[in-house]
């Protein structure tokens, strides 16, 4: 098999300096932008109530600072398999330039629909139930839109995916953290979400494997959730984007689990397991009624994810697996080389079970996680994520990104132990 190709240091540097808007105040290439005076009391309060990323500074910085070793962005340090673009490219050279049908491409659905019920065993239409978007992003983001009346409650674990959040508030929805905790290796406990349901709770929106943990749930712990939702009808947001990613044990998909397919909306995507970041394409399957109302959202936004991107994705699913098992196997032995590294530094971690991030305790260093990763940057130019950026309970914590090369993590460790040696 024709070995999986990377990215050197120097593009992945570039592609996280370019993934963030210029910094506050300048405009395209820096210039600052002649506002109207006040233009401000134009923004909506919902919008301006949004919180600011906790991770964009992070990244504004890496543009400015050489030598950086960023286990900051996460995305995988390999390009695209080669039979997937060479389909993207193909179905350009074919015409194939048009919009498809508001739920996607019909033979990507059908494929998608094959796929989760071989390896969860659920059976979702591909023609009612499963919608194509333009990233596991827009999925969670209409599916919310498309469930979330104005005040209705949202609980999400704590620590979690920054852009959860935001998509609540934006949805006109409350957003209410669950705590989870380094003791329990940051998995969702049901009788924590069972104490913060109130009356004005409608949904429940969690992924695992967990960004930024690394977090897995075993079956059991799942079937606990799922009893909650159920005892209070509450729908459920299950973003296992990082599904193919599970090192230890075999993912349970939530919609398999009794009684859940019929409240649940199940979003996956192909950035992280295929290395299909820039192309922006995922899904979600669900009750046919539910994913007709996620598709009204989509269709008056986006119309259609990019047409030249389903068929990439459809080769990914086609062609990829081979590339999967490769790709999976190395994040493993990065995997262990991180978390043996950061306990040999004196910085405790779980192992992992899913995704490619480690989830350190930083407190030995008597450092909050900001000033651990400004300083960190600043002193030794590695860059990782604050914990606190995901949540109050990310404090103390920081998130280290194993999908950079083998050497570069080798080398980053070697830059924190010295930042940790002279911060104990």
């Amino acid at each position: 098999m024709r070995a999986v190709q990377r990215r050197t240091g120097h593009e992945a540097a570039r592609g996280a300096a370019l993934s963030y808007p210029p910094p506050a105040g300048g405009g395209r290439n820096g210039a600052v932008e002649n506002d109207s005076p006040g233009a401000e009391r134009f923004i909506s309060r919902s919008l301006a109530s949004v919180p600011a990323s906790g991770i964009r500074k992070f990244f504004d910085l890496l543009s400015t600072i050489d030598d950086v070793i960023s286990l900051g962005v996460g995305e995988p340090d390999y390009v695209t398999p080669e039979p997937i673009r060479r389909a993207a490219l193909e179905s350009i050279e074919k015409g194939e330039t048009h919009y498809t049908s508001n739920y996607g491409l019909l033979e990507l659905r059908e494929a998608l629909s094959e796929e989760i019920e071989s390896l969860y065993g659920v059976s979702y239409d591909p023609a009612t139930e499963i919608v194509v978007t333009s990233g596991s992003s827009e999925a969670f983001d209409i599916a919310l839109r498309s469930l979330i009346d104005d005040g209705d409650e949202v609980l999400c674990p704590d620590p979690s995916y920054v852009a959860y959040e935001p998509a609540v508030i934006m949805a006109k929805g409350r957003f209410r953290p669950v705590p989870t905790t380094a003791e329990h290796e940051f998995r969702l406990l049901a009788g924590d979400v069972s104490e913060r349901v109130t009356e004005q709770t409608k949904a429940l929106l969690f992924g695992y494997p967990a960004n930024p943990t690394g977090a897995t749930m075993d079956r059991a712990s799942l079937e606990a959730v799922a009893e909650v939702a159920a005892a209070n009808d509450l729908a459920v947001i299950s973003d296992e984007l990082y599904a193919r990613l599970t090192y230890e044990g075999e993912h349970t998909c939530f919609s398999s689990i009794e009684g859940m397919r019929d409240r649940t909306i199940l979003i996956g995507g192909f950035s992280k397991t295929y290395a299909m970041t820039g192309w922006r394409i995922g899904w979600l399957a669900a009750p046919a009624a539910l994913a007709e109302a996620a598709m009204k959202v989509h269709q008056y936004v986006m119309m259609s994810a990019p047409t030249a991107a389903q068929y990439a994705a459809l080769a990914a699913l086609q062609h990829g697996e081979s590339f999967v098992q490769e790709m999976l196997a190395e994040y493993d032995r990065r995997r262990r080389l991180m978390v043996d590294g950061l306990h040999a530094v004196g910085l405790p971690a779980f192992r992992p079970r899913g995704a490619f991030y480690a989830f350190p305790d930083i407190r030995p260093t008597g450092l909050d996680s900001t000033t651990f990763s400004e300083r960190l940057l600043a002193e030794e130019r590695v860059a990782v994520v604050p914990g606190s950026a995901f949540g109050a309970c990310g404090e103390g914590f920081v998130r280290a990104c194993y999908a950079s090369g083998y050497e570069q993590i080798e080398r980053a460790l070697e830059r924190i132990g010295r930042f940790v040696q002279r911060n104990r």
